[in-house]
């Protein structure tokens, strides 16, 4: 392999991992649930106010208050669960 074509896979290589990261920090940003907190909370008051429920733009807040509790609490129990996974995967691997 030539060092030019090296050099363009590396290229490729670190470009993608720039958009990988790019990615992960979208689906991690508070913008990002933010902005579906917000859309939630139109598309459900909208739908309870076509159905004519009471109180349709209060009863809307449910939603979002569940969808907000999760993901301030997932990373918390992603965590736990990651180690309790690597500490099982570990106990396997040296007890072989």
């Amino acid at each position: 392999m030539t060092w030019n074509r090296s050099k363009e896979r590396i290229e490729k290589v670190e470009a993608r991992n720039k958009s990988v990261e790019a990615d992960k920090a979208w689906e991690t940003s508070w913008t990002r649930s933010g902005l579906i907190a917000l859309f939630t909370y139109l598309i459900v008051g909208i739908f309870l106010t076509i159905i004519h429920v009471a109180n349709p733009w209060i009863g809307a807040f449910v939603p979002v208050i569940g969808f907000t509790l999760s993901t301030v609490t997932l990373p918390f129990f992603k965590k736990i669960w990651v180690e309790k996974y690597r500490r099982s995967t570990h106990e396997e691997t040296t007890s072989v």
